[in-house]
């Protein structure tokens, strides 16, 4: 099991901080000793090993980017490295962070009260608690605004009902973050495992991010206290700030799958003998394989980091993130796919990572906007025509 190593052609990494380049190495060893052993028993017996959430929380990874409350309170750059090297190990590790994150902590942070703040912070923090992120519903995902989860106001708090669909962490979670209609505006509101009327359903059957927690949520009078209402939550701009913040970590992530993929294609080129007992990598298709897809990783890298420092002065756009996890996402996709090529039929078998990564990054150009739905924000942001409707 070779340890996951830097595509580094620009040499990108001497414009890491010491404090970011010891957060990558702690993750990189995290993901190398307790995870990378087992993934392909955690993907193919479509679980997610619950039991490391603990240990990462005590490393700092939930709310890295994020201050005070328990959290670490280190950079943008820093949570985008973080990413990068859960996702070298699997989509479904980086995933468990970026919704911990980007979605639930983030839409806590920006819409809750300080009592929730409070309570709720520092233990996803540390990992003692599990949070989901309940928006995408059967019928409705790049149209969110056309939900059917509803809340009606009583006099003792709110009734929920309806249902949200491939929702990470949904089985796991301690407590679920949910969108709603109440009189017809755009709500969040917190609703506890447990809770009367609350169902969290494991999905299975799944191809793609099978070391994943994927749950459906349904409400059916599900009665939650006045204190469950995010009370800063307004209208459908609320839940899509926070699926920018998770986008960021989206696109840093597709950059660890795309370099774990790129590697294992140089390596096994190097070894694998043909016809005149020469590697492949001496072929030439082979070789532009490798030469487009190193340049592909590169730009993507560079494009990251723009952004990042953006994000890091306060002025990255959410067009500026759209565009990162649209590239970043196709490009991981075309290096997992021609990374396979090289493998030939070894490519698809569980011995090497790439055949998991490309049907991860499958869902991973789904989810988060799909990449038509980032064109359009880029069309949009370029003519000033909106073209959804």
């Amino acid at each position: 099991m070779d340890a996951f190593k830097d595509v580094d052609f620009l040499l990108q990494n001497e414009l890491l901080t010491d404090e970011e380049r010891m957060v990558r190495d702690s993750v990189r060893k995290f993901v190398q000793q307790k995870f990378r052993p087992h993934i392909e028993e955690y993907y193919r017996k479509g679980v997610f090993p619950a039991e490391l959430i603990p240990e990462m929380g005590k490393l700092g990874y939930f709310g890295v980017n994020i201050e005070g409350y328990g959290c670490a309170g280190l950079s943008h750059l820093a949570y985008g490295l973080v990413s990068q090297e859960l996702e070298a190990g699997d989509a479904g590790l980086r995933s468990v962070v970026s919704v911990q994150t980007s979605l639930v902590m983030a839409a806590i942070l920006a819409n809750g009260s300080e009592e929730q703040k409070d309570r709720w912070l520092p233990a996803l923090a540390s990992g003692d608690k599990v949070g989901c992120f309940g928006l995408t519903e059967p019928d409705f995902g790049s149209n969110p605004m056309g939900m059917r989860t509803k809340a009606v106001k009583t006099d003792a708090g709110y009734v929920l009902n309806g249902a949200k669909m491939w929702i990470t962490n949904g089985t796991m979670a301690d407590v679920a973050v949910v969108w709603a209609k109440l009189d017809g505006r755009v709500k969040g509101f917190l609703v506890e495992k447990g809770t009367p009327g609350f169902q969290q359903i494991a999905m299975h059957h799944k191809l793609s991010f099978r070391a994943s927690d994927t749950a459906e949520l349904a409400f059916d009078d599900c009665e939650i206290p006045a204190d469950g209402l995010l009370p800063a939550s307004d209208g459908i701009k609320s839940p899509l700030a926070c699926l920018t913040q998770a986008r960021f970590g989206v696109a840093w992530g597709a950059l660890g799958s795309a370099m774990d993929c790129f590697n294992t294609a140089k390596e096994y080129a190097m070894g694998r003998k043909q016809f005149d007992n020469r590697p492949i990598a001496s072929h030439q298709m082979v070789q532009a394989k490798l030469a487009h897809m190193l340049t592909e990783i590169t730009k993507a890298q560079c494009l990251s980091l723009r952004v990042t420092r953006l994000k890091q002065e306060g002025r990255a756009r959410p067009e500026h993130i759209s565009m990162m996890k649209m590239n970043n996402t196709e490009m991981a996709l075309e290096v997992a796919r021609t990374s396979r090529s090289i493998l030939g039929a070894n490519g698809i078998t569980g011995e090497y990572p790439i055949m998991r990564h490309m049907c991860n990054l499958e869902t991973t150009v789904t989810y988060e906007g799909t990449t038509d739905i980032h064109k359009l924000v880029l069309g949009k942001d370029l003519t000033g025509i909106q073209a959804f409707l």
